[in-house]
């Protein structure tokens, strides 16, 4: 038989594979939306706390992709039959389609989504914790944009595979491309011409909606965007714009207190029964060998780890209580109002890569409605101010050097107007260079009243800084003094030792 190249041609401009390509495209788009969607929750409830949500989550993935979807196609386009009431919805073979493509895909997506999920580091929830934002305000704003990004690639191509998938709904009889085909080559038997014609409106699915998907895999991607220069950005750095010191705590009332803290990971005992006394504009520096406890101290301080006994007091109220404590469960309420009073600055930066600099810094105020519009944007600009980083609130984290992912992680904290600050190594994963731009941040909060809590290595900085000094090893505080109380020491002692390479002199 000869191939018949002007019949093939025409079928190109034939109106029911048209009416049928339009089929497809809204029902590979609906099930793509829906699993998109489904596959998301099917997702969280697979990492969930909760063994009902869990269990239940983990059992539907591994039904629905252990069961073929002609089988599933078949069953559910028959349900109507024990279940009369469904018929007027699943005797439909479109809404039949729909339901069965979503339920199976919705099973493969998860796994997709849990990709991605795992790819968003345990730092981002740290960082949003810390700014007091809660669970759906956590996936909304920080876990789903990342996760999204990076799943979209592979939520593309299985998009992909919808379509195709699309062609087995013609066991239910719905008319999409495959079933014209088959109706016409069983007319004429032209079959190669006809599936040559159905290749044709498949690939050309695939095509234009893999460029328009493309695309927007390129928007999102904000390492590919450039920042317009700000005039700005040429000139030299002004010096850190002065903070209004009103708003703070009166110097010398109860700041934050750690009443013998307890804190065990396993077997391993790292805090054993640690009390730390800090009043406001007080500035308090931890120092200690690797191992002694004093991330693990500054963290308990903030609810990011949970204590095993003792509790934390803010301004002189409970604030955080080990799980068997005797003082019952504090008020919700209370809770986030202590998470807000105490900012946290981490040791790797934690910014949120998918924001600008200026989103990054008043995410956590218009989370908690404090402002918003134009007056949040302005308090952001004047926050940015404050760390001398004006010109780069329209950046992104990876366009900054590491110091200026540092300030702007001071901002963010700052932003929330809290009464204490946290820095666990804030300058610990800065070349050498970048050190100083930091530190002076930090030594300008504490001119101007700042209550601060340090852990850091950087002894002359701490010395220099600091009302008191504690020295951590063990899970214990050896010394909590001032800086005077370690010059005095012997220099035969341990806590000496360690400060081997710090010259009192030069302080003196």
């Amino acid at each position: 038989m000869i191939f018949d190249w002007r019949y093939a041609v025409s079928l190109l401009s034939y109106r029911a594979f048209w009416e049928a390509t339009w089929l497809v495209v809204q029902l590979s788009v609906m099930t793509w939306l829906i699993s998109i969607v489904g596959g998301f929750f099917l997702a969280l409830g697979k990492q969930s706390n909760w063994p009902v949500i869990r269990v239940t989550s983990k059992a539907y993935v591994w039904f629905f992709r252990s069961l073929p979807l002609l089988v599933l196609l078949i069953f559910v386009y028959n349900i109507p039959q024990v279940f009369p009431w469904t018929g007027p919805v699943l005797s439909n073979s479109f809404c039949s389609g729909l339901l069965a493509l979503s339920l199976s895909e919705a099973a493969y997506v998860a796994e997709i989504h849990r990709g991605g999920l795992l790819a968003v580091g345990k730092g981002q929830t740290e960082a949003g914790k810390a700014l007091g934002v809660g669970y759906i305000g956590m996936q909304r704003l920080i876990v789903l944009p990342q996760a999204f990004r990076v799943s979209l690639p592979t939520l593309i191509n299985e998009y992909i595979t919808i379509v195709k998938l699309t062609s087995l709904v013609s066991v239910i009889s719905l008319g999409e491309i495959l079933l014209v085909g088959e109706r016409l080559y069983t007319q004429n038997f032209k079959v190669l011409e006809t599936m040559l014609a159905v290749a044709f409106y498949y690939v050309l699915i695939v095509t234009v909606f893999g460029y328009l998907l493309g695309y927007v895999e390129k928007h999102l991607d904000v390492t590919r965007r450039k920042t317009q220069l700000d005039e700005r950005s040429v000139q030299p750095q002004a010096n850190v714009v002065p903070i209004d010191a009103a708003g703070y705590a009166s110097k010398g009332a109860q700041g934050i207190e750690a009443i013998n803290i307890h804190k065990k990971y396993g077997d391993h005992h790292v805090l054993k029964g640690i009390n730390l006394s800090v009043r406001s504009g007080e500035v308090v520096s931890i120092i200690g060998p690797s191992g002694s406890g004093k991330t693990s101290l500054i963290r308990t301080l903030n609810g990011l780890e949970t204590i095993d006994d003792g509790e934390v007091r803010l301004h002189g109220k409970p604030f955080l209580l080990s799980a068997k404590g005797r003082h019952g469960k504090l008020p919700r309420a209370q809770y986030e109002q202590g998470i807000l009073n105490v900012g946290m600055v981490f040791q790797s930066f934690n910014l949120f890569p998918h924001r600008t600099v200026l989103e990054n810094v008043t995410l956590a105020p218009g989370y908690h409605g404090r402002l918003k519009g134009d007056a949040l944007k302005r308090q952001g600009e004047r926050v940015l101010a404050k760390v001398g980083l004006s010109a780069h609130a329209n950046k992104y984290p990876h366009q900054l050097s590491g110091g200026q992912q540092q300030r702007v992680a001071i901002a963010r904290a700052l932003a929330m107007e809290p009464a204490i600050m946290l820095f666990d190594e804030p300058t610990s994963a800065l070349d050498p260079e970048l050190v100083g731009e930091v530190l002076k941040v930090i030594e300008a909060l504490a001119q101007e009243g700042m209550t601060m809590i340090i852990v850091t290595h950087e002894i002359s900085f701490a010395m220099d800084i600091s009302d008191r000094v504690v020295f951590m090893e063990g899970g214990h505080v050896i010394h909590d003094m001032a800086p005077a109380g370690y010059a005095a020491m012997s220099r035969d002692s341990r806590v000496r030792k360690f400060l081997k390479d710090f010259h009192f002199e030069k302080t003196a």
